[in-house]
């Protein structure tokens, strides 16, 4: 048998205690006289593994969906988040294999799984956890003795130009990035790390997104029709992996882990329609069709940033999005995107350039996830210059952001940041 069902009466914590470590020997190991369960029945049925040396999520072949979902901690008990962890990672582990949950129902308590899934298989599912600055400090409260072990690169992020954060859409204490290959597993999935929640945190904020993972091997596009993400750092090269996203020996407890800077970025798709081709095009210093920079042929040929007109103007212009997220022009700089295409509906909206509209418009834009090993000479880097000089700032608008610290992976019998808590 795999997992301990609760006892009755039993105390939730008592529970949590109970379910660490059963995962790992009877379901992966196979342990003499088990029985692992049946996988989920349905078309979906390829998995992600969820234990490892790095969490997967991160560099593991985009998914079509994503939920993103950032907690405040409501518990003053260290010991409730060690345990809520240690419950996370076990279902984790257990939903991105397609396997029930642990428990058993009975009609006198909630069911151990919502069910709203069932028979969608595991579409890939991944779970990524991290941690915000408030789970070592708040309002200069070490909270749960942890202070001292914040990271250098957790840094709170400088308000740059232009932002506009909400503050239901910035911050949080944990965050889970659920990814799947669709979008009611994705959901399930983050809803259910939700839910076991309960009393110890508290969801702050989400969003749901499309269309990253949805032509294998292709470079998805955003919103504004363009390829995104086609500077990437290539995730099946170690070398480059170890150099711009997974921290090293400098980070401690976090070697092995990356930062994830979460921003959801509203564009204004109704002003950006009515925009000429070859404007876009400027705007992004890359050709709409094929991705290819401007005065070039094919998406990942080199841009040719010294490349001029026979007026003497460069061919890629010098506040293009293109030029000014360019390594070349960062030192160097990368950071691995993967970021997600999102649609909220209809939402009352003042445009903060001309003409300065009002009105009811698409509340759409991007959820910009992006990795790196450390955000100081990442996002930040790069994004400094874009968010003063980019053309395309008259059309996006940034309107929340987090930055997380998110752990190496777990391993079997262990959880998420048991590299945190060890010491």
């Amino acid at each position: 048998m795999i997992g301990t069902p609760p006892r009755q009466g039993a105390s939730r914590r008592g529970f949590l205690g109970a379910a660490a470590g059963t995962l790992g020997g009877a379901m992966l190991a196979g342990t003499a006289g088990a029985t692992p369960p049946p996988l989920m029945h349905g078309p979906g049925l390829a998995t992600e593994p969820f234990h490892g040396a790095h969490q997967s999520g991160i560099t593991t072949p985009a998914q079509r969906h994503v939920y993103f979902v950032a907690f405040d901690i409501v518990t003053d008990k260290r010991s409730d988040v060690q345990d809520l962890l240690r419950r996370w990672s076990e279902d984790a582990a257990r939903l991105t294999a397609g396997l029930p949950l642990a428990g058993a129902d009975s009609a006198d308590q909630a069911p151990v799984d919502s069910n709203e899934a069932a028979g969608l298989g595991p579409q890939r599912l991944t779970l990524t956890i991290g941690f915000g600055a408030g789970l070592f400090a708040r309002d200069g409260v070490d909270r749960f003795g942890l202070a001292a072990r914040r990271p250098e690169a957790l840094i709170d992020l400088p308000r740059f130009n232009g932002d506009q954060l909400l503050p239901e859409k910035t911050g949080g204490d944990l965050c889970v990035q659920a990814c799947a290959d669709n979008a009611q597993v994705a959901m399930h999935a983050a809803r259910h790390l939700a839910r076991v929640g309960y009393g110890v945190v508290q969801p702050r904020w989400a969003q749901a997104g499309f269309g990253a993972g949805a032509k294998p091997g292709e470079t998805p596009r955003n919103l504004m029709g363009f390829k995104d993400g086609t500077m990437n750092p290539d995730p099946r090269d170690p070398g480059a992996m170890a150099h711009h996203v997974w921290v090293g020996d400098e980070g401690g407890w976090m070697k092995g882990g990356s930062y994830l800077v979460a921003r959801p970025i509203r564009i204004a798709l109704e002003h950006w329609d009515r925009m000429k081709l070859g404007f876009q095009e400027q705007v992004v210093g890359r050709h709409k069709a094929s991705g290819a920079p401007l005065g070039g042929m094919h998406e990942f040929e080199p841009m040719k940033l010294d490349a001029t007109d026979a007026d003497g103007n460069f061919i890629i212009p010098e506040n293009s999005h293109a030029r000014l997220g360019a390594p070349e022009i960062n030192d160097g700089a990368q950071i691995l995107r993967r970021a997600y295409s999102y649609d909220n509906g209809l939402a009352h909206i003042a445009e903060r350039w001309p003409p300065w509209r009002q009105g009811m418009f698409m509340d759409a834009g991007l959820l910009f996830l992006a990795w790196q090993r450390d955000p100081r000479s990442g996002f930040v880097k790069i994004f400094e210059n874009m968010a003063k000089f980019d053309m395309m700032n008259q059309f996006v608008t940034h309107i929340g952001s987090g930055l997380f610290a998110c752990p190496p992976g777990a391993r079997p019998g262990g959880f998420v940041g048991e590299t945190l808590f060890a010491a």
